[in-house]
């Protein structure tokens, strides 16, 4: 099963109390519905807790649909219908309706504690809400083919803090959420608390991969610096000690090429550590880049030399 439809499920499957709340969770339902008009309600969903959802908030407020489902080549798709004239205008009484609406619109007084809104926003999500995997991306959307309804939904969202965003895709409105915050703060909201969690965990596991991802990229950055630097100045080394240049060199200079050239494979902190008395870390690079500078005069030097016998 999907992130979403756990999602779906434990929002299902919470209890919802007091009449108001499951009137709201029914008006939610309903404006959000496949068909929601003069001739009834359909809602059509993927998830057979969905169908039963919405069949036993409204049988709370006394009014029967009854639920089909046809397999299709991509799973089974079940469909809550209420088409029976009498039980139609039960429906519609219930919300102030008639079913012939130019425009359907949140009617603020079936939604008036905050409780109805949490059902009515969660009836919506299990109509028409996904949210992506946590794994792959943090995304949560509503959508609808209503202009006026979208914009009162986007508004309930951001009267209660959720930071919501709409746009249009294919001819359909799309409210929608992108921080990882205000995603789990929803779905807690609609009564989706072990989602939530679960999208926290994997954010702390993403952070933490990070973190990691960070520290190794970092360590690989500086030790290929240091191996660069290493073998920079051992072929430096090498070509003094092959022109019989060390031993003309001061004592602290001669013993730094002589320790460097004993343990090419120790960064610089830890060369520090064979000598005694022990010199500093950026002293030991100083007669380092001293010892390069030299080679790199000795060497021109000849160079210039063979030209000159030439």
């Amino acid at each position: 099963m999907s992130f979403a439809s756990e999602a779906r499920c434990e929002i299902a499957g919470r209890e919802l109390a007091g009449e108001n709340t499951v009137r709201a969770a029914c008006y939610g339902l309903a404006c959000f519905a496949k068909h929601f008009d003069t001739k009834g309600l359909v809602i059509q969903t993927e998830q057979a807790e969905t169908a039963d959802y919405a069949r036993q908030c409204f049988a709370r407020c006394g009014i029967q649909g009854e639920i089909t489902c046809r397999e299709h080549t991509t799973g089974s798709v079940y469909e809550f219908i209420i088409s029976q004239p009498d039980q139609v205008g039960q429906m519609h009484s219930l919300f102030g309706t008639h079913g012939n609406e130019t425009s359907l619109q949140i009617d603020p007084d079936l939604i008036r504690s905050r409780g109805s809104v949490s059902a009515y926003v969660g009836a919506a999500f299990l109509c028409c809400g996904t949210v992506t995997d946590p794994q792959k991306g943090y995304h949560l959307e509503f959508t609808t083919p209503r202009t006026n309804l979208a914009r009162d939904f986007e508004a309930l969202l951001a009267e209660h803090e959720f930071a919501p965003r709409r746009s249009r895709r294919k001819g359909v409105n799309v409210i929608y959420l992108k921080a990882c915050a205000n995603i789990q703060a929803l779905l807690t909201f609609m009564g989706a608390e072990q989602a939530a969690a679960l999208m926290n965990t994997e954010r702390a596991v993403k952070s933490v991969r990070n973190q990691v991802n960070r520290y190794t990229n970092c360590e690989t950055a500086n030790l290929g610096k240091m191996v660069r630097a290493n073998t920079s100045a051992i072929k430096a080394l090498r070509y003094l000690q092959e022109q019989d240049a060390l031993e003309t060199l001061p004592e602290a200079l001669r013993e730094t090429a002589v320790k460097r050239l004993q343990y090419p494979e120790l960064s610089l902190a830890a060369l520090c550590e064979t000598f005694e008395p022990k010199p500093s870390k950026s002293g030991l690079a100083h007669r380092l880049k001293r010892l390069e500078a030299l080679s790199a005069d000795l060497r021109a030097r000849k160079e210039r030399g063979e030209m000159h016998r030439e």
